[in-house]
């Protein structure tokens, strides 16, 4: 009997170190899974605020809590589920459709930097604003959980692709886990982001002079803030465009173009002392698919404006 209930806590004991590791092949999976969709994050964190500008105040943060609800409901609801069809019954596709994905990733930051580069009013006039505030919130709302979609299966794909060789229970956690901590992550950051200038208006109307001037300097720094994380956005959008696609070709055996990014990469990371050896590799390969991206994006931005002067 003791000796019973000894193999007894033995088993249980292996059970719980199997969850365990389980449970840390999970996080460090999840982990990994977010920083290679850090591009599409970032993208999505600094495309939102423009979607609540000239909006009453009070109706920023409803807005955000719907848009939230919807993007949670695009990755759990559509595309998860999805996800784990595809990599059931199709799992060649997989690398596929990333590569797609990476394709629009490096045509909307190229057109970022074209629309940039171009000036404002290149692009013909603004729309027309709907003088009704609730259908005008509806309707942005609504472009907003569009958007997202996109940038969501982006997401998805990019973690499907880490997590195809694991069991399905495995692909599922993950793919929930990076699901929930993105939307949630992408859009408090959001919701701090645009209220930041209402407490800075807040703090500059009372209160001490140190106060006073921290409101002054919230209210000011705002702008550039949001300027530098749209230009970060749309950086990392074509940086990780380009490695997908690169990334892509290599898994279906064009290996010629990586080969030779990885290559130059070590050759300059072995040029370093070692504290700016990993820096230097790093540097290199991000600079080599940003310019796979730009390339890759200039390219299709070319096709798509020839066939739209085609349509007239």
């Amino acid at each position: 009997m003791p000796s019973g209930f000894f193999a007894l806590l033995d088993d249980v004991a292996g059970i719980a170190k199997l969850a365990a590791a389980s449970l840390d092949d999970v996080a460090g999976t999840s982990g990994r899974v977010g920083l290679k969709a850090a591009g599409v994050v970032v993208d999505d964190t600094a495309v939102t605020p423009r979607y609540v500008a000239g909006l009453s105040p009070d109706r920023e943060l409803p807005m955000i809590g719907r848009i939230t609800l919807g993007s949670l409901r695009n990755k759990l609801l559509i595309l998860l589920p999805a996800a784990l069809l595809l990599n059931w019954l199709a799992p060649w596709a997989v690398t596929p459709l990333l590569m797609l994905g990476g394709l629009f990733l490096c045509f909307e930051g190229t057109e970022k930097v074209a629309e940039v580069l171009s000036g404002p009013g290149a692009h013909g006039a603004e729309a027309p604003v709907d003088p009704d505030p609730r259908r005008l919130e509806d309707g942005r709302v609504r472009g907003a959980i569009r958007t997202d979609l996109i940038l969501s299966a982006e997401i998805m794909a990019i973690s499907l692709a880490e997590v195809a060789d694991r069991p399905l229970l495995t692909e599922a956690v993950v793919l929930a886990l990076v699901a929930v901590a993105v939307t949630l992550g992408v859009y408090g950051v959001v919701a701090v982001v645009v209220k930041v200038d209402d407490v800075g208006l807040r703090l500059a109307r009372g209160g001490a002079a140190p106060v006073r001037a921290l409101g002054r300097g919230l209210v000011r720094g705002m702008p550039p803030v949001m300027a530098a994380l749209s230009a970060i956005g749309t950086a990392a959008m074509i940086w990780v465009g380009g490695g997908i696609l690169l990334h892509g070709a290599e898994v279906l055996g064009f290996e010629a173009p990586a080969h030779a990014l990885d290559g130059a990469a070590a050759a300059v990371a072995g040029a370093m002392p070692d504290p700016a050896a990993g820096v230097a590799d790093w540097a290199v390969a991000a600079a080599g698919a940003g310019c796979v991206g730009l390339l890759v994006g200039g390219a299709i931005l070319g096709v798509t404006a020839a066939a739209a002067r085609l349509r007239g």
